[in-house]
């Protein structure tokens, strides 16, 4: 199997990804693309010209968004549409509404490091949402996917992943005590191991799935950590002790794994920085490298079935 390697760098831009690249007449969601990365990640796919649609909870946010990127991406096409991935009526409703190939689907949105939150079936949010909610959006859009004839499904990880791999017997926190970290960690774990699955599982309908580790960028996603450790980190990058991306440097990996020709029939791997992330027993400087069980086929499989099995149970 080929490593993945490629021009571009951790300091290149969603915007340098796509230079030269036509998307024209290509339709793509991005989950989440009102903030943080969504946003750079929408711009760029609109800049190589796409039809993208913002699929966001606050739809007024999506819509300032929206026609920021048309005023500054000449000839943009940038639509919103309501999603709650913690809400599996409103993913279904999405999904059955949607009525064209879908070519990209960038699974951007996320959250890290509640407090304890549970959706209105019982599950614990960051799963929910980084992974059930994700999972439900593709399965829904299948059809749509099969249609576009070389999807493309990118699934936004996180180095997070290493803290955690799924843990079948207390997905939800109900026996154990309670961990953000553990809980985003094992969100993040499920996200790369659907890519895996649906890679495998969707090959006859030419769609392929690719985690991507975004970077360390400073945006609303760390709104629940601890004040403290967040100021002191914020810190420690003002005192060039850690290295932190812009947000269009952050979605470039996204974009890349979305746009790129090397990826052409590829599937299944995790990305950072642009080209392909080394196996690790350990997440080195905890950003590089993925870990050997969120990569595994068999603990892909079985998540994918435990997945199927919850949302299944959810809509009897």
């Amino acid at each position: 199997m080929t490593t993945i390697v490629s021009p571009f760098t951790a300091t290149s831009t969603a915007l340098e990804v796509v230079e030269g690249c036509d998307l024209s007449g290509r339709n793509a969601v991005v989950s989440g693309g009102a903030s943080g990365i969504g946003v750079e990640t929408v711009r760029a796919l609109a800049h190589a010209g796409a039809t993208v649609t913002i699929a966001v909870r606050d739809v007024d946010a999506g819509r300032r968004v929206a026609e920021d990127i048309v005023r500054s991406v000449p000839g943009a096409l940038v639509q919103v549409r309501a999603l709650d991935l913690a809400d599996l009526g409103s993913v279904d409703r999405f999904a059955d509404s949607w009525s064209a190939p879908l070519h990209v689907l960038v699974n951007n949105a996320g959250i890290m490091m509640t407090p304890e939150l549970r959706t209105a079936l019982g599950w614990e949010l960051q799963f929910a949402t980084n992974h059930l909610g994700h999972a439900a959006l593709a399965i829904g859009l299948h059809d749509a996917l099969v249609e576009a004839d070389g999807a493309r499904i990118i699934s936004l990880s996180s180095s997070g992943h290493g803290s955690s791999d799924i843990v079948y017997d207390d997905l939800f926190f109900e026996r154990r005590t309670y961990d953000a970290g553990a809980a985003y960690g094992q969100s993040k774990t499920a996200n790369v191991l659907f890519a895996v699955e649906a890679t495998r599982r969707w090959a006859k309908d030419r769609i392929t799935a690719n985690a991507v580790m975004p970077g360390g960028i400073w945006t609303n996603l760390q709104r629940h950590w601890d004040p403290e450790v967040l100021t002191a980190m914020k810190a420690r990058t003002a005192a060039g002790e850690l290295t932190v991306k812009t947000p269009g440097q952050g979605a470039a990996t996204s974009v890349f794994a979305a746009t790129s020709p090397l990826l052409e029939g590829i599937g299944g791997r995790y990305l950072e920085d642009c080209g392909e992330a080394e196996m690790v027993p350990d997440i080195v400087d905890g950003v590089h490298g993925v870990r050997s069980y969120a990569l595994d086929p068999a603990n892909a499989e079985r998540l994918w079935d435990v997945t199927q099995e919850l949302l299944d149970g959810a809509r009897r």
